[in-house]
């Protein structure tokens, strides 16, 4: 196959980084907000009762001059 190079960090991440050893405290931040978005534990009765819910998606909805019958 060849050499991969993985040595290259995006100017992103390098301020991400940066950021981040300047606030510690985002860290924690980030975790108390997804579990408080994200991480949450369904009950099976909570995830038939979304699925019920769900609604059909249109075939193509970007297009707004195009409406199926």
């Amino acid at each position: 196959m060849g050499d991969v190079n993985t040595s290259y960090v995006s100017d992103h991440t390098k301020w991400m980084d940066e950021q981040l050893k300047q606030n510690p405290a985002w860290v924690e931040d980030q975790k108390a907000g997804r579990a408080l978005w994200w991480d949450k534990k369904q009950t099976t009765d909570e995830t038939d009762r979304n699925l019920a819910s769900s609604v059909a998606q249109k075939p193509y909805p970007y297009d707004v001059n195009f409406y199926p019958e």
